[in-house]
């Protein structure tokens, strides 16, 4: 079997080729344009590590270059494709708006025109809890109204709707992936936990928005990747088309982690700041329909993960 994964040099996309070229023979194509929405350094570290592999192809292209990106799909006859590059960062989307809608629109539609022309067997897309916007009803299930709040998620939903036009109309198979703030190891350097940790080694001061009031349904990175590979599994008894919750269902407040991390001697000066106006106060999302395709699933327990994290950290980036 042979898989496409894009945004191979990102967090999710690392980690799922790690596991897949760990775990089956499979031959993983990943692609990356190694952009500097942060550190770029990170994501060379990551693809060194998966260039050790034998099984392992990268190129190092851009999603908007349909050309290039055509010859690759034209090369290699993929089964699969897990859609993982996107220009992240919810709060950066306020400022940088374009760059969302060049690498999130434009770049996905090159890829779902790739899928259909090659005849990929199913694309999977990573989609983001963000298409829900600000909601009080939880946890959210799917069938939820979704109603962005900032261009990211907004990038989002139109992935998704841009997937069930082509499935109506070319019969390909897609599975868009609403994931919930992931997090853990070789994680994203702007993101909540890992910034926490950062901020204390480097003596940083770390900026507390909203006074820590944001609560996070925080799913770990290892149960993600095994979601991922049990959903490939599971390719025969996914709908067409469908968008699924990847989330633990087990919402946290951002006090509850902080504190947590004190605990374990992670004490960065903290500057608490109010509401930034892009970001959601919660977000807790519903699983059960994850789980009638892969089974159900015991989560990692969130506390050893964030040990996992601080002692990741500790040994790779220090």
């Amino acid at each position: 079997m042979k898989i496409l994964v894009t945004g191979a040099g990102g967090f999710i996309g690392y980690n799922f080729c790690d596991y897949l070229l760990q775990n089956t023979k499979y031959k993983i194509v990943g692609i990356d344009n190694l952009n500097n929405y942060y550190d770029v350094n990170l994501k060379k570290k990551r693809l060194r590590l998966l260039k050790k592999i034998t099984n392992f192809i990268f190129y190092k292209i851009d999603l908007t270059h349909q050309n290039k990106l055509s010859k690759i799909f034209q090369k290699h006859k993929f089964d699969f494709v897990f859609n993982f590059a996107a220009q992240a960062g919810v709060r950066y989307s306020i400022d940088h708006p374009r760059k969302y809608l060049d690498a999130n629109i434009i770049g996905f539609f090159n890829i779902i025109e790739n899928c259909k022309k090659y005849k990929v067997n199913r694309l999977f897309y990573a989609s983001s809890s963000s298409v829900y916007g600000e909601s009080k009803k939880f946890p959210l299930k799917e069938t939820e109204k979704i109603s962005p709040k900032n261009i990211y998620g907004l990038s989002k939903k139109i992935n998704e709707e841009i997937s069930a036009i082509y499935s109506n109309y070319y019969n390909l198979k897609l599975t868009g992936l609403r994931f919930f703030t992931v997090y853990g190891e070789w994680g994203r350097p702007d993101m909540m936990m890992l910034k926490f940790i950062e901020c204390y080694y480097k003596k940083k001061i770390f900026k507390l928005h909203n006074f820590g009031k944001h609560t996070r349904d925080f799913t770990y990175i290892k149960d993600v990747v095994e979601i991922l590979f049990k959903l490939l599994k599971s390719n025969n008894k996914l709908k067409d088309n469908d968008v699924l919750n990847i989330c633990s269902n087990s919402p946290i407040n951002l006090s509850s982690v902080i504190s947590f991390m004190k605990k374990n001697h992670i004490k960065p000066k903290i500057s608490k700041v109010c509401l930034q106006k892009a970001d959601i106060l919660k977000t807790h999302g519903d699983n059960k329909k994850l789980f009638k395709y892969i089974g159900h699933k015991k989560f990692h327990n969130w506390k050893s993960s964030v040990k996992n994290l601080i002692y990741w950290y500790q040994k790779n980036m220090l």
